[in-house]
């Protein structure tokens, strides 16, 4: 059982690394979401990262990860999280995050989607579109839709009656 535990750290290790900066502040950040919400009341941690995607355009950096969660014995108010052990019989949420970065130095966000839910959720489908939707509208971010409106853009002329 040990030696299996210690696979399980080493793969976590690997797929940690294997991860750029800008992905494990996603995971940070979805953690810290999750954990702020009112009904969780134990610390999870990240159990495995799958699909990650990261594009680069002129508009800045898209990130889409689906992270699973892994619960631990510890409470949520516990001052020492790194020795918390995972327990197996629990629910394990999976989240989805979508996060648009702009180019600067230090990235800043720019717009973002999350959304944690039970990995066995009923209405799945539905629940697949709206995130399908919501991360393509945070994937447009940034771009020229949204720039700011500027006086003489748009031109509209009155046709005379016929």
């Amino acid at each position: 059982m040990k030696r299996l535990l210690g696979l399980a750290v080493a793969v976590l290790a690997l797929a940690a690394a294997a991860q750029s900066p800008l992905q494990r502040r996603v995971v940070r950040d979805v953690l810290e979401y999750f954990h702020g919400r009112s009904n969780v009341q134990f610390l999870f941690r990240e159990q495995s990262v799958e699909g990650a995607v990261e594009r680069v355009d002129s508009s800045g950096t898209f990130i889409q990860l689906r992270l699973n969660l892994a619960p631990t014995a510890c409470r949520k108010q516990t001052q020492r999280k790194q020795n918390c052990r995972i327990v197996e019989n629990r629910r394990k949420p999976t989240c989805l995050a979508c996060y648009k970065f702009d180019n600067s130095d230090v990235p800043k966000v720019l717009d973002k989607y999350h959304n944690c839910g039970p990995s066995h959720h009923l209405a799945v489908k539905e629940i697949k579109h709206r995130d399908e939707a919501e991360c393509r509208a945070v994937e447009d971010a940034g771009k020229a839709s949204d720039a700011l409106y500027l006086p003489g853009m748009f031109a509209f002329s009155k046709g005379l009656p016929a």
